[in-house]
């Protein structure tokens, strides 16, 4: 009774994120991490000499070089909507450095925000002070296309089998919140795709932004679609993406928490969402 009550509560913690039967589900699904009725100040950047962000190359679509060399990505149009919004575009900056690099270069002042997915954790808040999460990554249960299951998941998935990396977080979390099913663990993405591609397990489980891709490549064939809703737990999965400023600079953290409220309620974050992920992870 008490593993049903914590999956119970657990579903009503993701109920908002569910993907809803009908019109709603055939319709790509943008995150919303900002409570609409929350209005963050706008601060005073005027004394603020510039802003330069600071960031990698090889970490595609979120920061990437593209054919013609240029610093492209997710993360370079959110800085810039961010510096947009803040009104210092003149005053901002990108740099890429190797990602070993990033940590000291804060440090000596020669940035003033990575944004490269640091995760905020109680051993990074130490060195950084961090902007509210703008995105998050769930877990998603994939399954063939004639046989996806839709919310509530949690009782149709009883005796199914479902493939999940070995060792993983999500894993834990599958054994944790759904133990009716029949976990067959997997060290390869690639074998545990293959085998839902041949009916050998009845779903797969895992990092939705990872499933989102294989999705739409070619591999998948347009054998397969999401199950269910998206499942956010910070406790297996982290607390998402944010930018990170030094610790003694909490201030300039907020200005950025204010620029990705407005981006995020002005529709410009769902954009930049749907440009670089067009199969959606929520």
């Amino acid at each position: 009774m008490a593993f049903r009550w914590r999956s119970f509560a657990f579903a009503m913690l993701i109920g908002l994120l569910s993907f809803a039967d009908g019109a709603r589900a055939a319709a790509p699904q943008v995150p919303m991490l900002w409570d609409a009725k929350e209005r963050l100040p706008k601060p005073d950047l005027s004394t603020l000499p510039r802003l330069r962000f600071l960031t990698t190359t090889d970490f595609p679509p979120f920061n990437f070089l593209d054919g013609a060399g240029k610093l492209s990505g997710f993360h370079i149009d959110l800085a810039r909507a961010i510096c947009a919004e803040l009104g210092i575009v003149e005053k901002c900056q990108i740099q890429a450095l190797p990602w070993a690099e990033l940590e000291g270069a804060l440090r000596k002042d020669e940035g003033e925000a990575i944004i490269a997915g640091i995760a905020a954790t109680p051993e990074s808040r130490t060195t950084y002070a961090f902007s509210r999460s703008y995105l998050q990554f769930p877990a998603r249960f994939i399954m063939p296309k004639s046989k996806a299951l839709t919310e509530p998941i949690f009782d149709k998935l009883h005796g199914k089998r479902v493939g999940v990396i070995s060792g993983s977080a999500h894993e834990r979390m599958l054994r944790d919140y759904f133990s009716t099913v029949q976990v067959i663990p997997f060290d390869r993405p690639e074998d545990l795709y293959a085998d839902l591609k041949a009916g050998k397990v009845d779903a797969a489980f895992g990092d939705g932004m990872r499933l989102a891709f294989w999705l739409g490549g070619s591999d998948a064939a347009g054998c397969c679609r999401f199950a269910g809703g998206p499942y956010l737990a910070p406790e297996y999965l982290g607390t998402g993406m944010a930018i990170a400023t030094k610790a003694d600079n909490p201030a300039l953290a907020a200005a950025i928490d204010y620029a990705l409220q407005e981006i995020s309620m002005k529709g410009t974050f769902a954009e930049f969402y749907l440009r670089y992920f067009p199969v959606s992870f929520f």
